[in-house]
């Protein structure tokens, strides 16, 4: 298992996304206000997210919707929806 720094991240989460790894979503970041942070996805589909992880606009990430974690570099950080999906 791979070790990553985690802030706000509970056990649980890391779990599921240790468990589930095919479920990563490489996308950019496309804009953040406050705590909501919009990731456009590679696939086309675009997360809008509630996150204290504060990248920069255009900065690769990656989203994994299911143990909702958004990781930055070798950060991860919690990041719940607060838009439905599009895609």
């Amino acid at each position: 298992m791979a070790h990553h720094a985690r802030t706000d991240v509970l056990p649980i989460q890391s779990i599921v996304a240790n468990a589930s790894p095919g479920a990563w979503r490489d996308g950019l970041v496309a804009a953040h206000e406050q705590d909501a942070l919009t990731v456009v996805l590679l696939d086309g589909g675009v997360r809008v997210l509630s996150t204290s992880a504060r990248p920069e606009i255009g900065e690769p990430v990656a989203v994994h919707p299911v143990a909702e974690v958004l990781a930055v570099g070798g950060a991860w950080f919690s990041a719940r929806a607060l838009a439905d999906p599009e895609d």
